[in-house]
């Protein structure tokens, strides 16, 4: 019996050595294995759709490409829906998310982010016929939203609760949703809903109000300093070098803001 706290610490020491030798540095990982593999939307354009050839292609996946040029290594993408791209990077199916991901107190508290590197403004849409100017005006009116994007949030938190929100899995079922009459408003983001416009032009959703202004950053796990501190550094010496404004603007018609721009962090 006399020795049995000796051992017993010796072993607790043994585990806690193992378990600081079992967390692996993600940019080391990333560097061995010379491939990263980088969780993207496939039903989101103008940031993420599948082309005629069914390549990947839209403004994320410049950006994702971008970042691993810099990085010298390869680049796996991972096509994911909005509602598991987090899941995604936590299970390690991913190394990193670039997917059209804000940034929110809940989402920080699982997940860490790069600098913002793209504007996103998230805001409610719909026919013309229907008078909308604030979360107010939504009491008793149906919204649809892509399941677990931003705006499913930020709606379940400021819409009546007489507002029925119906939540689709991905925003290819949800444009469906209103391109056939099923839901005549939608909260999404600004661009994905003037590109709805192309596809239901005797019935373009028209701007209701701006739920918020957002941002684009890059998700990845927690502990990973060495690695945000890559992806951020590739990212600040993009937007210095004008590249990250080019992909911007080749998309979405816009030049990165100017606040947005010089801001590296």
């Amino acid at each position: 019996m006399k020795f049995a706290k000796p051992v017993l610490a010796a072993s607790f020491g043994l585990l806690s050595i193992f378990a600081v030798n079992a967390h692996a540095d993600a940019l080391a990982d990333i560097q061995k294995a010379g491939v990263v593999k980088i969780a993207v939307p496939q039903d989101f354009a103008p940031f993420g759709s599948v082309n005629a050839d069914l390549q990947l292609q839209g403004l994320d996946i410049d950006v994702a490409k971008l970042i691993v040029q810099k990085m010298g290594v390869k680049v796996q993408l991972v096509p994911v829906a909005s509602a598991n791209r987090i899941a995604y990077l936590q299970t390690h199916k991913a190394d990193l998310v670039i997917s059209t991901l804000g940034k929110n107190a809940e989402r920080e508290k699982v997940i860490d982010f790069s600098q913002a590197y793209a504007p996103y403004n998230n805001s409610v849409f719909g026919v013309a016929s229907i008078k909308v100017s604030s979360a107010a005006d939504l009491a008793n009116k149906t919204v649809g939203v892509a399941r677990g994007t931003f705006q499913d949030i930020q709606l379940t938190d400021t819409a009546p609760k007489s507002t029925t929100i119906k939540r689709y899995e991905d925003n290819n079922a949800m444009i469906s949703a209103y391109v056939s009459g099923q839901v005549q408003l939608v909260g999404t983001g600004d661009f994905v809903a003037y590109a709805l416009g192309e596809k239901a032009p005797d019935n373009k959703p028209v701007l209701k109000y701006i739920i918020n202004e957002s941002s684009c950053s890059v998700g990845l796990n927690k502990g990973e300093a060495a690695l945000l501190a890559k992806v951020n550094d590739v990212i600040t010496a993009a937007k210095k070098s004008g590249e990250i404004n080019t992909i911007v603007k080749k998309w979405l018609n816009v030049p990165l803001p100017q606040k947005m721009a010089t801001t590296f962090q």
